[in-house]
């Protein structure tokens, strides 16, 4: 295909036959895997959690499978190439987050849980009430972290199909939800876990070897190649200092805070890495699937300040901001100045497995939530059959796919690694609150819990709806709007920061707090019981049963 650049200068990137080819025989690899791993009939604990027999290492790769998005791959590579150290802040953040999980819920969620959060959030409370409102929030941060996904597909699959109308892009995205539907219905949580396996096995490899490959070009120097990216890049040294894009002024300085926060706290509150804590036998196997989780993700985000500098140094941040995606293409870029065609044909398979992996495993958790938690326990008083509910459930992918790849086509061009970071906000401020206050304080009661939940989740809506991810962020060089209402005459931004997280996530407590004591609701026995079953698992195995 012809990248058109800036200057008017074109550079052929990659056989858009070859890519095509690659992705084929990864979509055709991998449904057969499900298939063979996971079609026939399915009981619920086998549509949701597989029926909890993944071992803890497994589990711990496909986590990584899981959480390794195109977020990981393209957005932080493109970051880093474009804001270099500010760009990597993302990865130390993402990083981080998991120490939080393993801490404070992993293994606590597994033996207090079922198939979802709100089994737990709802354990000593008020089921409907609190089902209702922790289904609501899960299904909202799987859509916000879906726009990402579907967003990156898109942008990758048109860089390597050299396709410039903008039909045709919004026609890859649909391609991509069709085929993470398909994972979904057929396969279940068996047959997302095994692709989540796969894919995160190519994707670590590959990735190390654009890291080796990247130094070897600099002599095994990562020194020379720092200094390298710094004089391809408009910013020069400053590409290595903080500041870069968070510390321009007092109010990105906030900006950043307000990242961090997200980041750090989001993890432990996604519903996508909650539901998989479920996969494993025993909070052994829990608390060990995180241990995996950690090493291989650490080991990952390391990997990538490697590939985006590479790609600072060898493709240049003209290049990459000129291609389909922008700054997610930085990746794919740097693969095809290294490889030629081959390697961008291998590498980009991967990102799009990745994409199609994370994807599948966002849709399996939201139609476990509608059918569960939505469908099963609040509209049919938990007395539908297993059948029922699996059949409800895979209705429930079919409409999440659909709503899915209508999000993506809306949020096409945004920059993923920031799209997730919305996502994460939002977790830390509806979930992340109420699942720390069910697990570890006694007072907490019915009121505190939706206080919190939908406190959190409305102000973190709120702030981004009214912020300049929406609207009125303006490129003082070119005019041209940085927000998603691309129309620059449209300003409705009046919180000043690109993410809530800073306001949403103590508010979020703060409401969990009022609300519990202003509420004289409290059941010491039932929350004795959470207690007991949280820390010794005593009758997980009977819940699971059932």
């Amino acid at each position: 295909m012809n990248l058109l650049l800036q200057d008017g200068v074109t550079a052929n990137v990659g056989n858009p036959w070859l890519n095509i080819g690659v992705f084929a025989a990864f979509v055709v690899f991998t449904i057969t895997v499900v298939i063979k791993v996971a079609s026939g009939k399915k009981t619920a604990a086998e549509y949701y959690t597989g029926g909890a027999a993944f071992s803890g290492r497994q589990n711990g790769v496909a986590i990584a499978g899981d959480y390794l998005s195109a977020a990981s791959f393209l957005g932080i590579a493109g970051a880093i190439a474009i804001q270099g150290y500010d760009g990597f802040l993302y990865s130390i953040g993402f990083l981080v987050a998991w120490l939080v999980a393993l801490l404070l819920v992993a293994e606590l969620m597994r033996n207090t849980g079922r198939f979802t959060m709100a089994d737990v959030l709802s354990f000593r409370l008020r089921q409907k009430p609190v089902r209702i409102a922790a289904a609501t929030s899960a299904l909202v941060v799987s859509f916000f972290y879906l726009l990402a996904q579907m967003a990156g597909a898109g942008g990758l699959v048109s860089l390597l199909l050299g396709l410039d109308s903008q039909v045709a892009q919004y026609l890859v995205i649909a391609v991509v939800g069709a085929v993470m539907i398909g994972y979904v219905m057929i396969g279940g949580m068996k047959g997302t876990t095994w692709v989540q396996i796969i894919k995160a096995v190519l994707l670590i490899s590959a990735t190390a070897m654009i890291t080796v490959w990247v130094l070897a070009m600099f002599g095994f120097s990562f020194s020379s190649l720092m200094q390298a990216a710094a004089d391809s890049s408009p910013s020069g040294e400053a590409l290595f200092d903080p500041g870069l894009k968070y510390g321009l002024s007092g109010l990105t300085q906030l900006d950043f805070i307000s990242l961090a926060m997200a980041l750090v706290l989001g993890t432990a509150g996604l519903p996508h890495v909650l539901i998989r804590f479920y996969t494993v036998p025993t909070s052994q196997a829990a608390r060990k699937s995180v241990e995996w989780a950690i090493w291989l993700i650490g080991g990952f985000y390391l990997l990538t300040l490697v590939v985006g500098f590479g790609a600072a140094a060898l493709v240049g941040e003209e290049a990459i901001l000129a291609a389909p995606g922008k700054a997610n293409a930085a990746a794919p870029l740097l693969a095809f100045e290294l490889g030629g065609s081959v390697l961008l044909g291998v590498v980009s398979g991967i990102a799009f497995a990745t994409i199609l992996a994370v994807v599948a495993g966002l849709t399996i958790t939201t139609s476990a939530t509608f059918a569960h938690d939505l469908y099963n326990q609040v509209f049919r008083d938990g007395k539908a059959t297993q059948d029922e509910e699996v059949r409800v459930a895979r209705f429930a992918a079919l409409g999440g796919g659909m709503v899915a790849i209508v999000g993506g086509i809306l949020a096409y061009g945004q920059n993923i690694a920031f799209l997730v970071a919305l996502a994460f906000a939002v977790a830390a401020s509806a979930n992340l609150p109420t699942i720390l206050y069910s697990l570890f304080w006694k007072r907490f009661n019915t009121r505190g819990a939706l206080w919190s939940i939908y406190g959190g989740l409305t102000s973190a809506i709120g702030l981004i709806i009214f912020s300049p991810v929406v609207s009125g962020k303006v490129d003082p060089a070119t005019g041209e709007s940085l927000s998603m209402i691309t129309n620059t005459a449209v300003d409705i931004s009046w919180f000043p920061l690109e993410n809530p997280g800073i306001v949403s996530i103590p508010l979020g407590f703060l409401l969990g707090y009022i609300g519990t004591v202003t509420s004289k609701e409290y059941n010491a026995l039932k929350y004795a019981e959470m207690e007991v079953r949280s820390l010794t698992g005593h009758g997980v195995a009977e819940t699971l049963s059932h």
